[in-house]
């Protein structure tokens, strides 16, 4: 590795004009101690201490979501001195480093070409290599295929060091309002219809806030369905994260489906986030299930009547198959 050539200092990063509007670049400003002082023009500020030193490994290093300037310095440090950097999209890492003056090796890595892509990428951190692994946007590993990749690197006795950052589903739920003592990141739904709703039922009873990603164009089918499986629930509509037209929108879900319903298929990338069930919400529940159970065990064993209860209501079926054998002693005795 060339370490005089790498340990040159960064450019500054190039402003693209995507980014938020900026803060006015004069006027003054209370310090800490109360004194009015001049406001230091924008980029005028330096960044203490030494770059750190990279090690050999495997380092999953998250990069921005929309904004260019959500890069971390740390994750800089890595960049600028890795062997290789495996990414989704060349062309979309590429404007990534160029904004920053960087011009490592790119190799194309993907759930396409993982396979055959991954023994080059094990052989580069054989060597002592320092291999980054960046997503077009985002934390890798979320919603992301690069997990055997990591798992395997960690196996074979390599460093894994994760370089935290941007991630829309923090991003999202940290500007939602919802309780965030408890999440579930779900990523896609599926898109067909039938499949979609299986898929959303598995998360009916689920005490946190739900996180998908959806797609514009899918966005008012999977609103319709979640507000008729929770109409009440209190949403947010998160939409082009950290970029120029970022929008949340909150209300139930009821309500936000019917508005979406009558507009345009919105643009950019999308978070539905749901609030948790409330106690109501959970006792219906329970009274549901057990009404359904007594129904199906009129006709069916316990066993034939849990599956199939378990079908419809999306729960589990240890959880559909214990209370229906309560009921059955109950019955019995």
């Amino acid at each position: 590795m060339n370490d005089k050539k790498k340990k040159s200092p960064l450019p500054a990063p190039a402003h693209t004009g995507t980014e938020e509007t900026l803060p006015p670049k004069s006027g003054d400003f209370k310090a800490e101690d109360g004194a009015s002082k001049p406001r230091p023009e924008f980029g005028g500020y330096t960044v203490a201490g030494k770059p750190q030193a990279v090690p050999p490994g495997l380092y999953p290093v998250a990069t921005p979501i929309g904004n260019l300037r959500d890069i971390t310095i740390r994750a800089l440090d890595v960049l600028t001195r890795a062997d290789v950097i495996a990414c989704e999209d060349s062309r979309i890492t590429k404007r990534l480093l160029n904004a920053y003056g960087i011009d490592q090796p790119l190799l194309v890595y993907h759930e396409h070409n993982a396979e055959a892509i991954r023994p080059r990428i094990m052989e580069q951190l054989a060597r002592g290599g320092i291999v980054a692994l960046v997503t077009d946007a985002g934390t890798p590993l979320v919603s992301d295929p690069g997990f055997k990749l990591v798992r395997e690197a960690a196996a074979e006795g390599h460093k894994v060091y994760p370089i935290p950052g941007a991630s829309a589903p923090i991003a999202a739920l940290t500007g939602a309002g919802l309780p965030s003592d408890r999440f579930l990141f779900a990523g896609f739904p599926p898109s067909k219809q039938q499949a979609r709703q299986a898929f959303l039922k598995e998360f009916s009873h689920i005490p946190a806030t739900l996180i998908f990603f959806e797609s514009p164009k899918r966005l008012k089918d999977s609103l319709k369905q979640m507000a008729t499986l929770w109409p009440g629930r209190q949403a947010v509509v998160a939409r082009e994260l950290t970029k120029l037209y970022e929008e949340f929108r909150r209300d139930r879900l009821d309500v936000l489906a019917a508005s979406y319903e009558a507009e345009n298929t919105p643009k950019g990338e999308i978070v539905i986030l749901v609030g948790p069930p409330d106690a109501s919400e959970t006792q219906s529940s329970e009274a549901d299930l057990d009404q359904l159970l007594h129904q199906a065990l009129e006709s069916l064993s316990v066993r034939d009547a849990s599956q199939q209860v378990a079908e419809m209501t999306g729960l589990k079926k240890k959880q559909v198959y214990s209370r229906a054998l309560e009921i059955a002693r109950e019955k019995d005795g």
